[in-house]
């Protein structure tokens, strides 16, 4: 008997077999050719298997895991340009990018050699370096928003160490974040809203003491009387607002300039400390970040990511005066045996070298609006409840008909579920995403036009199949 999985709708009467039985035949499924279940997935497999002897849920972090999207994780195997292979051979058009840092695809020659040449005079020394002094120069010289800065290993880092500064510059205990905006994994950034509008966060994560959790406020963002009951409350004790002036964690949920603007102007009344969180958004949607996107001056930045062009990497700064409380200066203690590592400190000048070239940003956004525009008019075009958010290089597809989505709670829930469809069936057509509906995609330089036109067909298709599902049930 001729049989049909739950994903396949024949195109006519001819009898259709059933998809697991292909052993990698091609044949219709609805609008396309169905090359769903015939993804050979062997190796990743037995690498998936032994890697759950080895770590926690096979993996070195929670979202890798495939768990929200479903199915075993692929293992990588290379990366070049735009692409990366897996360890079956797969070839996929790659939009995470290894979650935003390489700006300019995989492999990128100029990195590469430069990691090269760096590397033969040896890997780590627990000493200044030249490098150090080239990236910093770099990027002081042409950021206006940051006069001193220090390196670290990782975007966690930044932010752990800059609500340190910030307390030990103040003198003040209390930090307000925002729900829906994701700091890394430091304890006092893992809470979440109590009952309130501005009421002391709880802990999300076990092991984290409810003393540590207390001494963070979450509210909601593009709220500004949350903001201001806040402030009148706790002014006496609050060192710091911390938000993601693109926060890209939770979704894409962009915010008015106005309401960043109106952060900035209310805790300078308040003698308050404004922190942007730019590990995503610096160097991404331009080389001063979101500070500059938007013209609104921190007092202390943090970066990550494009900074260290595929290194491990981190960095927190702000002006002289702040950054002078910073150990062995100031009091304020933070440091690390790979801070400022030479390998990190050559790939990240080899990328920013690049990211200063003319035209780099206004090309790469050029490049993203076309994509993202064609997207939103066919999905317009078919009235289709789908919408791509974007802002510099970074798009998010949201199934939802809003015009904004700025806030955590404004996405649905349910929608989760349509992305999962959408992610599995774009696997199957060669296109890499991160296995998360709240995750953000990136572009790079390496993604040419007809790349870009290949992924928009494929993407049109998964779009009409996840619809098409939903309209047969």
């Amino acid at each position: 008997m001729n049989l049909l999985c739950d994903l396949c709708v024949p195109i006519d009467t001819r009898p259709v077999p059933m998809c697991r039985e292909l052993s990698g035949t091609i044949f219709r499924r609805g609008y396309r050719d169905c090359v769903t279940y015939l993804m050979n997935k062997n190796q990743s497999e037995k690498l998936y298997t032994k890697a759950t002897q080895y770590f926690p849920g096979g993996v070195n972090s929670p979202v890798r895991a495939f768990r929200s999207v479903g199915g075993t994780p692929l293992f990588i195997d290379k990366g070049e340009g735009c692409f990366i292979y897996d360890a079956d051979g797969n070839k996929f058009i790659d939009f995470c990018c290894s979650w935003g840092p390489l700006i300019l695809g995989h492999a990128n020659p100029v990195v590469v050699e430069k990691i090269y040449q760096t590397v033969k005079n040896g890997s780590s020394f627990g000493a200044p370096t030249r490098l150090e002094n080239e990236l910093a120069e770099l990027i002081l010289t042409n950021n206006p928003f940051i006069e001193k800065l220090r390196f670290v290993s990782s975007g966690t880092e930044a932010v752990m160490s800059a609500i340190r500064l910030a307390r030990g510059y103040t003198g003040k205990d209390l930090i307000i974040k925002f729900d829906g905006c994701y700091h890394g994994h430091a304890d006092s950034m893992l809470v979440k809203a109590g009952s309130g509008l501005a009421t002391f966060g709880i802990s999300s994560s076990s092991g984290v003491p409810e003393a540590v959790a207390k001494d963070t406020i979450v509210l909601p963002l593009n709220d500004r009387s949350a903001i201001e009951e806040a402030i009148k409350r706790y002014k006496e004790n609050l060192a710091a607002i911390i938000i993601e002036p693109v926060p890209a964690n939770n979704g894409l949920l962009l915010q008015d300039k106005e309401y960043l603007q109106f952060l900035r102007e209310i805790t300078k009344q308040n003698n308050v400390l404004l922190i942007f969180d730019e590990v995503i958004s610096g160097f991404r949607i331009g080389f001063t970040g979101a500070a500059g996107y938007y013209n609104i001056h921190p007092d202390i930045l943090t970066y990550g990511k494009i900074i260290g062009g595929g290194m491990p990497v981190g960095a927190y700064g702000a002006s002289s005066e702040i950054m002078k409380r910073i150990s062995p200066d100031g009091s304020v203690y933070q440091g690390g045996t790979l801070s400022g590592n030479p390998v990190a400190m050559g790939a990240g000048i080899a990328t920013l070298k690049e990211c200063l070239k003319e035209d780099f940003y206004s090309s790469l956004e050029k490049k993203t609006n076309l994509f993202v525009s064609a997207l939103n008019s066919f999905s317009e075009k078919n009235n289709f409840p789908f919408k791509v958010f974007s802002i510099g290089s970074i798009f998010w597809f949201a199934f939802s008909e809003k015009e904004k989505i700025q806030t955590a709670d404004a996405i649905d829930p349910l929608s989760m579920q349509k992305f999962n469809v959408l992610f599995n069936d774009l696997l199957e057509k060669g296109i890499y995403f991160g296995p998360s509906g709240y995750e953000v995609g990136f572009i790079s330089s390496a993604h040419t036009d007809d790349v870009l036109n290949d992924a928009y067909a494929k993407i049109c298709d998964s779009i009409k199949y996840v619809f098409d599902q939903i309209a047969i049930k």
